[in-house]
C-alpha cells in the first residue's frame, strides 16, 4: 500500500500535474494541501475519472486539505474538534485495508510567519490543539498516519542552512518541540527509518533558484503509529514534479506500507 502527501500550492492550478503523477504513480491514497479553492470548485469529477473518490475541505485563497482514495473513505473529520478555527487545515479518513481501517491525519500546519508575532502564537496554540486530538485519535485508532506539511525542519539536517536559519521560522526551539511531542505519542518518522541521501529535502523556494542549488527543507512529513511502524518498507521524496514547469514549491512524500 502507498500513501502520498503533496502540498501543490492550488489544485487549480496544478490540477494536470496530480492527474499526470496519479497516471505515473498510482498511489492508494494522495493527501493535499493548499488546495486553495473552495468546496463547491474541487474536481471531484476529474480525480473520480482518475480512480480516485475524494474528501476535501477547501477555502477560498487560501489553505484546503483534501484525501484521495482509490477505496471509499469513512468517519471523515474536517478541524481540530474542539479547538475554533476560521481555517480549513486539517481533514483525517478511515480508509479500509485487508487488515482493518487505516485512519489518515491530513494537516496543513500553521506557517507561522515569526517568532513573537500573533501568527506564531497561533501556530503554537494550534500545534497542542493537534497534539491533543492525535493522541485521542490514537486511542481510537492505533493504525494511524500523521502526515502533510508540518512547516517545521525538526533537525538540523532538514535545513540547507541550519546554522544561518537557527532560531528563524520553521526551526525555532518551539516549533521543533511540538515535533518530538508528537513523536513521544509513540509516532515515529517514516523518513528517517531509512538511510536517506544528504541535504533530501521537500520544499525549495521559487526565488534564487531554490531548487536549482538545493536550497530547500523538509517540511513535509509522514509520521506512523507504533502499530504500522513494523509494516513501513519505503519512505522516499519524488523530486521530479519540482522540475515541472509552473511547478509547487513542495514535492510529494511517498510512504510504503506492506499491507
Amino acid at each position: 500500500m502507498q500513501i502520498a502527501t503533496w502540498n501543490v500550492n492550488s489544485l487549480s492550478v496544478r490540477l494536470p500535474q496530480v492527474l499526470d503523477w496519479l497516471a505515473a504513480h498510482p498511489v492508494d491514497v494522495l493527501c493535499l494541501q493548499e488546495l486553495k479553492l473552495t468546496d463547491d470548485k474541487f474536481p471531484f469529477e476529474a480525480l473520480r475519472s482518475a480512480g480516485y473518490e475524494a474528501a476535501c475541505f477547501g477555502q477560498k485563497t487560501y489553505n484546503g486539505v483534501a484525501v484521495l482514495s482509490r477505496q471509499p473513505l469513512t468517519e471523515v473529520v474536517r478541524n481540530i474538534p474542539g479547538f475554533a478555527d476560521e481555517q480549513a487545515r486539517v481533514i483525517a479518513a478511515t480508509v479500509p485495508t485487508l487488515q482493518g481501517p487505516l485512519r489518515v491525519l491530513n494537516g496543513y500546519f500553521v506557517n507561522g510567519q515569526a517568532p513573537g508575532t500573533d501568527k506564531f502564537a497561533y501556530k503554537l496554540r494550534w500545534l497542542q490543539a493537534l497534539h491533543d486530538w492525535v493522541a485521542s485519535e490514537l486511542a481510537a485508532h492505533p493504525r494511524l498516519v500523521l502526515l502533510g506539511d508540518f512547516n517545521v525542519a525538526p533537525e538540523d539536517r532538514d535545513s540547507f542552512d541550519p546554522v544561518g536559519l537557527a532560531g528563524t521560522i520553521h526551526h525555532t526551539p518551539e516549533e521543533r518541540a511540538h515535533f518530538q511531542a508528537q513523536l513521544g505519542l509513540g509516532l515515529v518518522d517514516a523518513f528517517r527509518l531509512f538511510e536517506q541521501p544528504d541535504k533530501s529535502y521537500s520544499w525549495w523556494d521559487y526565488r534564487m533558484l531554490g531548487f536549482q542549488k538545493n536550497r530547500g527543507l523538509r517540511i513535509d512529513h509522514m509520521l506512523v503509529s507504533p502499530a504500522l511502524r513494523p509494516v513501513v518498507t519505503a519512505c522516499t521524496i519524488d523530486r521530479a514534479p519540482r522540475k515541472n514547469p509552473q511547478p509547487s514549491d513542495h514535492a510529494p512524500v511517498v510512504l510504503e506500507l506492506g499491507l
